[in-house]
């Protein structure tokens, strides 16, 4: 090849990555000139779904343009977060993941996507403790008498979870560990079922969400012992936590963020990572997410990224640590 034939192709290239560039950034400076959907890998009602939808009348204000909820409800989430993985990297396709999404790499042998490969960490959103809770005939008034009585009657009480690989489940799997307890689990098909049977007596015990204990407790059916985070609840101020009760390091939540297909330009990230704080922060979206038992928190990507790692690698641990097998 000549060399007036390199210079040719070379400068050939060097327009290619200019243009490339360029287009890059003018898209990142006009986002967004189309509708953004947020996508939840579940059904209406819950609280990744409530979530969402908080996010998008705060994001349709700030963005200018109108953000959609899309329900992908199936396979714990997995659906959702498959399709979100394969989408283009251009800001159009939001995802909302949660502490479920963290469980699935150790539960799933065969999953499609990467959670940390294939997904951009944008922002997290809220944190969500539960509550530890007895029936009111279980001699116990605070987590150690709990765990005092249970070592006293190895194999004899039981709690109630969501189903088995639930982040309830989990809670309650790492509560038995730290413990040194013989606990009894007794899956249900949800929340609300899970709920009913500790209020009627059907289990002594259960990690349940705030939205499901909030009734029970002022109705007597239950009694709360303790909060499953690192820090007490600010809308729980009375319950210690566990760590405080006697399980030192025990720190177990539910949690929600936003994330995006991995290569989403950095000023787009950027950019609703900002949005996304300012919505959080607002004081009615504050007051919505307390009111659905979730603490307000964002961060940013890096610190997220680095969130969604650390938790993944918790639940690869607990989950071979009892002993459950991928499917």
């Amino acid at each position: 090849m000549s060399v007036s034939a390199r210079k040719f192709l070379h400068l050939l290239a060097g327009l290619f990555v200019c243009a490339t560039v360029c287009a890059s950034d003018a898209s990142a400076q006009n986002y967004p000139v189309k509708p953004v959907r947020i996508v939840v890998g579940f059904t209406p009602g819950g609280v990744a779904d409530a979530i969402a939808r908080l996010l998008a009348q705060k994001l349709t204000e700030s963005l200018g343009q109108t953000v959609l909820v899309e329900n992908r409800g199936g396979a714990s989430g997995a659906i959702a977060y498959d399709m979100v993985a394969k989408a283009p990297p251009d800001g159009y396709t939001l995802l909302i993941v949660g502490a479920t999404a963290a469980v699935l790499p150790a539960l799933r042998a065969n999953l499609p996507y990467d959670l940390e490969r294939d997904l951009a960490a944008v922002s997290l959103v809220a944190i969500a403790p539960f509550v530890l809770v007895v029936h009111p005939s279980v001699p116990a008034r605070n987590a150690k008498e709990l765990i005092a009585l249970v070592r006293s009657r190895p194999g004899k009480l039981s709690y109630g979870t969501v189903g088995a690989g639930s982040p309830p489940h989990l809670m309650a799997e790492l509560f038995k560990l730290m413990a040194k307890v013989d606990i009894v689990h007794i899956p249900y098909k949800g929340g609300a079922e899970n709920a009913i049977a500790n209020a009627s007596g059907q289990v002594e015990m259960s990690f349940l969400s705030v939205p499901s204990l909030l009734p029970l407790r002022a109705g007597g059916r239950v009694r709360p012992l303790a909060v499953s985070s690192a820090k007490r609840a600010s809308f729980l101020p009375d319950l210690p936590t566990l760590d405080e009760s006697g399980l030192t390091g025990y720190d177990y939540s539910n949690w929600n963020g936003v994330t995006a297909p991995a290569g989403l330009p950095k000023d787009i990230l950027t950019r609703l990572n900002t949005l996304i704080g300012k919505a959080v922060s607002a004081p009615d979206m504050k007051e919505s997410l307390n009111a659905q038992g979730l603490e307000p928190q964002t961060s940013t990507p890096e610190y997220f990224t680095t969130f969604i790692h650390n938790e993944v690698a918790k639940n690869a641990k607990l989950i071979k640590l009892i002993g459950m097998k991928a499917e």
